[in-house]
């Protein structure tokens, strides 16, 4: 494997910690820009007409409490703003009627963005409600002032969580499912393997009111693949975004489960090693991708060029849309997305912080509204592209929160911080079997 960095003269400047400090700020007006100040709302992506989107609200909660500390927002304006996003959610009709909001207490993915129901006949999504979940317990947590605002949130956040029936969400399995539509009930799909799905066992494992059985998170873990990948031993999943979501807001710096006691390693570590995995799959570069190296990386869900073929160089390439890139079994098809580099920032900053740099290089926006493009294909040739090759048009509400929390817990520890003290996720990870480190120790 090799690790070899690059010295200030091959790549000199970008990013010293006012460029992370800028990256968040512009990345984190994303949520300021595309939220509909009525209501609160986040929608999906910049695309024009698109609705909101639960997991990108649930992120802009999470990233609240980063604005305060960092003066983007002052904490009185930024716990009016909480309290009416959290008000106007625990509003919104639940029930089976095909245009309401959500049902036994979870939300459908997408909602319009002017009424809050249901929009396209979109699923009623167990993951994006768990990251809405985590983003209402992080500002519940936060905001713990003794004020009429701060005390509503922390109403309001509670009963949000708490009224979220994880057992309904079983559908009579020892799994959960990925959600369910009126038209056609439970999705047949189940998260069982390592995947962002661990948040969403620990949310259900903490719930007061409906809490999953213990035997529910063995379930889970039962089908993990460890493998040896480069040399590197791991917990398998492809896309880095699973390697990274669940870690926005829990810290797993020396807390284990049974399979990682298993393994004599954690959770921090093995997104560490899969890290570097996806670092060394481009320096292989097995598919000869244009581009790819060892400062040129990142595969994840992202948007694509399109489900389409092209000869590239006398060779056919098959090119997707939104799809879960993954490395090193794929799909690959050229697509690199700088965001989920940057989300892995806390765990290898050796390799993440001369990758930047790299992709500053490229004009990919890092100082720009938004921070870095989602996703670029330079083996996509656009003629009427200025980089010559294919760069995604839009941001997407999913995207920016990894960049701006998980920067942060880099820098400072902030959300991890807060989620010591958020007592469901303490719970839950008690009832997972997590022991050791802070969750021992009493740590705030």
């Amino acid at each position: 494997m090799r690790e070899i960095l690059p010295t200030d003269a091959d790549l000199p400047g970008l990013p010293t910690d006012d460029d992370w400090r800028r990256l968040q700020f512009t990345t984190m007006l994303y949520y300021l820009h595309e939220t509909n100040p009525d209501n609160g709302l986040v929608r999906d992506k910049t695309e024009p007409n698109t609705p909101a989107s639960i997991a990108a609200i649930g992120m802009a909660l999470a990233a609240t409490p980063v604005g305060v500390e960092r003066g983007v927002i002052i904490r009185e304006f930024a716990a009016k703003i909480t309290r009416k996003v959290l008000r106007y959610l625990v509003e919104l009709p639940q029930g089976p009627e095909p245009d309401a909001s959500g049902y036994k207490g979870f939300f459908y993915h997408f909602l319009g963005i002017e009424t809050g129901r249901r929009v396209w006949q979109c699923e009623l999504s167990t993951i994006d409600s768990a990251f809405l979940f985590a983003g209402a317990l992080t500002v519940a947590t936060y905001f713990d002032r003794d004020t009429p605002d701060e005390a509503e949130i922390r109403q309001l956040a509670t009963e949000l969580y708490e009224r979220a029936d994880w057992n309904w969400a079983c559908d009579g399995g020892a799994t959960l499912t990925h959600g369910w539509r009126p038209e056609s009930g439970f999705i047949p799909h189940r998260w069982r393997g390592y995947d962002e799905g661990l948040l969403l066992y620990l949310l259900g494992l903490g719930s007061p009111t409906h809490p999953l059985p213990p035997e529910s998170y063995a379930a889970y873990t039962e089908t993990y693949q460890w493998k040896e990948i480069y040399g590197r031993e791991l917990l398998y999943s492809g896309p880095l975004f699973t390697h990274q979501l669940s870690h926005m807001w829990v810290d797993f710096r020396g807390i284990r489960d049974a399979f990682m006691r298993q393994h004599d390693s954690d959770y921090f570590e093995n997104s560490r090693q899969a890290t570097f995995v996806q670092q060394e799959y481009a320096i292989r570069n097995p598919m000869n991708w244009v581009g790819y190296g060892e400062y040129c990386w990142g595969f994840t869900a992202c948007d694509g060029p399109g489900w389409v073929t092209r000869e590239i160089n006398g060779v056919k390439r098959e090119f997707f849309d939104y799809i879960a890139r993954g490395a090193p079994f794929g799909p690959d098809d050229g697509t690199v997305a700088p965001w989920v580099v940057v989300a892995s920032l806390p765990f290898a900053p050796e390799i993440i912080i001369p990758t930047a740099r790299n992709f500053a290089r490229l004009n990919l926006g890092m100082t720009h509204l938004y921070g870095f493009r989602p996703s670029f294909n330079q083996s996509f040739p656009v003629e009427d592209s200025p980089a010559g090759w294919w760069v995604t048009p839009y941001h997407f509400g999913i995207d920016q929160g990894p960049v701006v929390l998980m920067v942060e817990n880099y820098r400072t520890g902030l959300l991890w911080n807060i989620m010591r003290r958020c007592s469901p996720i303490a719970a839950g990870l008690c009832k997972a079997g997590f022991t050791g480190g802070w969750l021992e120790q009493g740590q705030s």
